[in-house]
């Protein structure tokens, strides 16, 4: 299944969440800067809310794209063992990534949100969502960070998956949602023919329709 772009691929999965969540406005919280585009479609169907929750890759020292951990709001670091081992490094080796991420991820924050208070998932429907799930990692770290606000229910949701890491999520959600699940995976942008990237700027502007 390969999407004509986010926007499709929000469409196809907001109709597939529609027989998933009925619960009266849910909670939609966007991973930016790819899952906003997703997320949008997914919210005008379910007539939920639409939010944000900012999370960052740390990457293995030399390797920036390989994500050994990631980081949520205000949320401690979350780290694949597996990564970890693979990349032959420990946490305290990617300390100063994560130093860095850390004030990335503040910048995002600021950038995104403004002055505006972050989402209170407390006793709602939950519905997380990026555009696709590679390693899993950054979403990981989202999912608890939202779940130590004490959601009603939480669901992972994305158009496309790794296989290894929609089954590795499943513990962290009360459910994951892919329309996909191709293997090999190869990378997310694989499943899509307008893969373009998005910029800060693009993250206001879906924040602000």
């Amino acid at each position: 299944m390969i999407f004509a772009n986010r926007a499709e691929a929000g469409r196809a999965l907001a109709e597939r969440l529609a027989t998933v969540v009925t619960d009266e406005n849910p909670l939609i919280l966007a991973l930016p800067r790819g899952g906003l585009p997703v997320a949008g479609p997914v919210a005008e169907r379910l007539g939920g809310e639409l939010d944000i929750v900012v999370a960052r890759k740390i990457g293995a020292p030399g390797h920036p794209e390989f994500g050994v951990g990631a980081i949520a709001e205000d949320g401690p670091p979350v780290f694949d063992r597996d990564n970890l081992r693979y990349a032959g490094v420990s946490e305290a080796d990617v300390a100063g990534v994560l130093s860095a991420e850390r004030v990335e991820l503040q910048r995002r924050i600021r950038r995104y949100r403004g002055d505006r208070r972050p989402p209170a998932p407390a006793g709602r429907a939950v519905i997380v969502i990026d555009d696709g799930l590679a390693t899993g990692v950054t979403a990981h770290a989202a999912l608890c960070w939202v779940r130590e606000q004490g959601p009603a229910r939480l669901v992972l949701a994305a158009p496309v998956c790794a296989p290894q890491a929609r089954d590795a999520l499943a513990a962290e959600a009360d459910e994951v949602v892919c329309l996909s699940a191709p293997d090999p995976f190869l990378a997310v942008g694989r499943w899509y023919d307008d893969f373009a990237q998005l910029t800060d700027e693009d993250v206001g502007n879906f924040i602000m329709c």
